[in-house]
């Protein structure tokens, strides 16, 4: 297991995988060397987040996405369609040179746990057998709980060390709503993983002083260890 890397997954597509690498980027960029920080997508199905990565950080679309494919479909589907293989093997390389070269490495999945990847291997398959720390992302909404409880039981049957959830206010919900959709203690009893934080809804996704803010009020020693967070906040 790389102690440096870090997958975002989630239950789902659009989830707020992307909000919460974008707050972490940002928070990294704001108070630690930007170049220190290794950040990829597992791969791309139609236009998404490199093209939001590469507006807010000018990261070069080809660094963050080893693997792009027009359709926006699951992998394999896009795949067949286009007549294209997946190749593996090239995400492994690109990851493996990124861990070398950075300091840590923050790896955007896509979909959720069960999403394929290929025609055999789901997001869980892969970061079971890539050993990748992870974290959890479940939008808040009615139904989180048994999502929550769910994706964690997927996370351990294949072998993912799960760091901690992150609930993600996709809208706008009230504090009674907050409460009674995702009561922390409850979730946190069901699932023996810790509550990070819960991103709220953002009206302007593309803030990357907002963006910093929302990361701050994290966990962030239970995501990085805290001999780089005491790093980062250093003045």
């Amino acid at each position: 297991m790389n102690k440096q890397s870090l997958l975002i997954t989630a239950t789902d597509t659009d989830a707020g995988k992307t909000v919460l690498t974008s707050a972490l980027v940002a928070y990294w960029y704001q108070y630690h060397n930007p170049a220190t920080l290794g950040l990829m997508k597992l791969m791309q199905t139609g236009v998404g987040d490199r093209e939001l990565y590469q507006q807010l950080f000018q990261l070069p679309p080809d660094i963050t996405t080893p693997l792009v494919f027009d359709t926006p479909v699951a992998p394999p589907v896009a795949a067949q369609q286009e007549g294209r293989t997946i190749d593996l093997g090239r995400i492994w390389q690109h990851l493996n040179q990124l861990q070398q070269a950075k300091e840590f490495v923050l790896i955007e999945a896509l979909g959720g746990l069960g999403s394929p990847v290929t025609a055999e291997l789901t997001v869980a398959d892969l970061a079971g057998e890539w050993r990748l720390q992870a974290i959890l992302v479940v939008p808040v909404k009615l139904g989180a709980i048994g999502q929550t409880v769910a994706h964690v039981a997927l996370a351990r049957q294949a072998k993912i060390p799960l760091k901690g959830i992150v609930f993600n206010c996709t809208s706008l919900v009230s504090n009674e709503q907050l409460s009674q959709w995702i009561p922390l203690d409850l979730i946190e009893s069901l699932t023996h993983v810790p509550v990070l934080g819960i991103i709220p809804y953002l009206s302007d996704p593309k803030d990357r002083k907002k963006l910093a803010q929302v990361a701050a009020q994290l966990d962030l020693e239970r995501l990085w260890g805290s001999q780089i967070v005491k790093s980062i906040s250093a003045p």
